[in-house]
């Protein structure tokens, strides 16, 4: 008959929603172990969650935030740079309200060339002029280390497009840091040209 093709569950057969309860239960500790070590992120993982958050502060309606990013992006990279010659955070984390063009590269030139005299006291035996050289060339590369940095995170986020103040702003930064990289180099060969022997005086003009 049509009812009787209808079993009946058998009496010790689990209601559904236990059996749901079951498939729920809580993880062994083994598994917990395994799911926290996957979880666990690395140092290096630690320092890009730290870039990303970096990049999540800054505003894409103003240039300040963004010349912000750049700063410390400048600055860690300089320090890591520093740091088997004169240990670790050689530069403070020093913070101005400041954060045009000007302000920006202002304050990551002196913070970076503060530490020459200290940088050369560690190469007495060395040319005062390759000294130079070599600091320069040391805070310039981390320099540029920071700001394409600060500039790939600028562009994931889409505000350097043509015509962006953003991209005019760090751009400016740029070649204001350089430039006056270009300076400080200068005014330290200044001296060690004017101590150099004189040469042979120029010939008269024709004719004279």
């Amino acid at each position: 008959m049509a009812t009787s093709s209808v079993g009946i569950l058998p009496s010790h057969a689990a209601p559904p929603a236990q059996e749901a309860s079951r498939t729920h239960r809580a993880p062994s500790a083994d598994e917990t172990r395994a799911a926290k070590a996957q979880g666990e992120p690395s140092l290096r993982q630690q320092q890009n969650v730290q870039i990303l958050q970096a990049s999540m502060d800054v505003s894409i309606q103003s240039g300040d935030s963004s010349l912000a990013l750049l700063y410390r992006t400048a600055i860690d990279r300089i320090n890591e740079l520093l740091g088997p010659e004169l240990g670790p955070n050689a530069i403070g984390n020093a913070s101005s309200q400041d954060n045009s063009p000007e302000g920006t590269a202002g304050r990551i030139l002196a913070l970076s060339t503060a530490l020459y005299d200290a940088y050369a006291a560690r190469h007495p035996g060395k040319d005062a002029g390759t000294v130079a050289r070599d600091f320069v060339a040391l805070i310039r590369g981390g320099f540029e280390t920071g700001f394409n940095e600060a500039r790939d995170i600028l562009s994931g986020l889409g505000v350097l497009g043509e015509g962006s103040p953003v991209a005019s702003g760090i751009q400016k930064t740029y070649e204001l840091v350089m430039k006056g990289y270009d300076d400080f180099l200068a005014s330290r060969l200044a001296p060690a040209a004017e101590t150099a022997p004189q040469g042979a005086a120029a010939p008269p003009a024709a004719g004279a």
